[in-house]
């Protein structure tokens, strides 16, 4: 019987972490309306998402874009966390810009900047 008891305790442990992993929310924009040939800043913003074992990457082409910045990261009241990181970069017709973001022990994703023209 205490057998069964710690394993049903191990299982209501481990069910009680797994509920909590979150996969992120990714919003790729820009500060200003995408202009090609104009200088601009590139953001990543990631939010909902939990553990907080996150990597952002901005690219350019699959190539990282250096100068990035990032926020502290922060989370809500629920411990979902939230992370933005942005660079300057002036886009060009023909260049693809990207926002890559791997999460815990999950493959990562590339979430595309679509400028609004």
């Amino acid at each position: 019987m205490k057998l069964l008891l710690c394993v049903a305790a191990l299982v209501a442990v481990y069910c009680s972490v797994e509920a909590k992993i979150t996969s992120p929310k990714v919003q790729v924009y820009s500060r200003d309306p995408g202009e090609f040939g104009k200088d601009n800043t590139f953001i990543c913003h990631v939010s909902k998402f939990h553990p907080p074992d996150i990597t952002i990457q901005l690219l350019e082409d699959g190539v990282e874009i250096p100068g990035a910045k990032q926020t502290d990261l922060a989370f809500k009241d629920d411990w979902h966390f939230v992370l933005t990181r942005s660079v300057a970069f002036k886009p060009e017709k023909g260049k693809r810009f990207t926002c890559k973001v791997t999460h815990g022990g999950n493959p990562s994703k590339e979430y595309v900047w679509e400028p609004n023209m």
